[in-house]
């Protein structure tokens, strides 16, 4: 029998597909981000007020965030799709950049989730769960959560890095001569596709926007924290796209017979070593002091902001 607190709903971790809400019933709920430390509520820097209404059946959520627009489906608890929409999103490109802004993801997000909801006949107060799944993109906000720009153009717009932009060739060429035993989890090379390079870039060439940025998230991770206000990355993509060492991770669960979500597998001695020492600092507060696994139980749903942007709420 579930207790008070669990029956409100849960939200649970997950990257790159779309799981239910294990409660079955009560907050929209979205699933990959939880944190069991305070953070900014991205929505609104007041009072984070979180929905709890109830619905009348089991309805899930899948929102999918590709290069081109975000799509949004509706499902019953039998897995039958109910409804879809999508709502297209702006790309710059500009030789080897490409950059796109979460403002508008979001907004383009908010669009295909009401527009789905119409579709399907589905109230607010009927989702139970809530997945995103998004492009390996890197996003820089500010510590109130604002965009800071990833341009050349100074367009502050513009603070997502889109995955297939190679602007960070050479340093990626860079940090694949340092030999670190890192790379031997990332296939003995990183991409110019991956974070780290694209980080190195940003602080070689936009020293203001280096300077200004608080959070550097993946995509993915970015939409749960606008989302909930919590700042928990996922495990799928800090250990793909960033260099997190997994195994660490699972070790120190193993160690501690636990769920703990402290972050535990950057390797300190690789940022230093690739001229990126200060995303240490503060126990990487910029790229993640939490990791969650996918399907792990998070925080407390939606912000009541957020809810209300998608008419996931009545």
């Amino acid at each position: 029998m579930m207790s008070p607190e669990e029956e409100k709903g849960q939200v649970s971790s997950s990257i790159d597909s779309v799981s239910g809400s294990s409660s079955g019933r009560g907050v929209p709920t979205p699933l990959h981000s939880h944190s069991h430390s305070s953070n900014t509520n991205p929505d609104s820097m007041n009072s984070v007020e979180m929905v709890t209404s109830f619905p009348s059946r089991t309805i899930f959520l899948g929102v999918d965030v590709g290069t081109g627009s975000a799509r949004a489906g509706l499902f019953d608890d039998t897995g039958k799709l109910l409804g879809s929409a999508s709502s297209p999103i702006q790309i710059w490109k500009d030789h080897d950049c490409v950059e796109q802004s979460s403002t508008d993801i979001w907004h383009a997000i908010c669009a295909a989730v009401k527009a789905a909801c119409s579709l399907a006949n589905v109230s607010g107060d009927e989702v139970s769960g809530l997945g995103f799944a998004a492009t390996c993109s890197l996003v820089a906000v500010d510590a109130d959560g604002s965009p800071v720009t990833v341009s050349l153009s100074g367009d502050a717009r513009r603070n997502v890095i889109v995955w297939m932009d190679h602007r960070a060739i050479k340093q990626a060429e860079r940090i694949n001569t340092c030999n670190s035993p890192v790379l031997q989890y990332c296939g003995g090379a990183l991409s110019p596709e991956m974070q780290p390079p694209k980080l190195l870039w940003v602080k070689e060439n936009l020293q203001e926007s280096w300077s200004m940025t608080f959070r550097w998230m993946d995509l993915s991770d970015w939409l749960s924290y606008r989302a909930t206000g919590d700042d928990t990355r996922s495990l799928c993509t800090t250990v793909c796209k960033w260099t997190y060492l997994g195994h660490a991770h699972m070790h120190q669960m193993s160690e501690k017979d636990s769920r703990d979500m402290e972050a535990c597998g950057w390797d300190d001695d690789f940022w230093e070593e690739i001229g990126l020492g200060d995303l240490v600092d503060g126990h990487h507060a910029k790229i993640g002091r939490s990791v969650a696994f996918p399907g792990h139980p998070l925080g407390a749903g939606l912000t009541r902001a957020a809810a209300k942007a998608r008419n996931l709420f009545i």
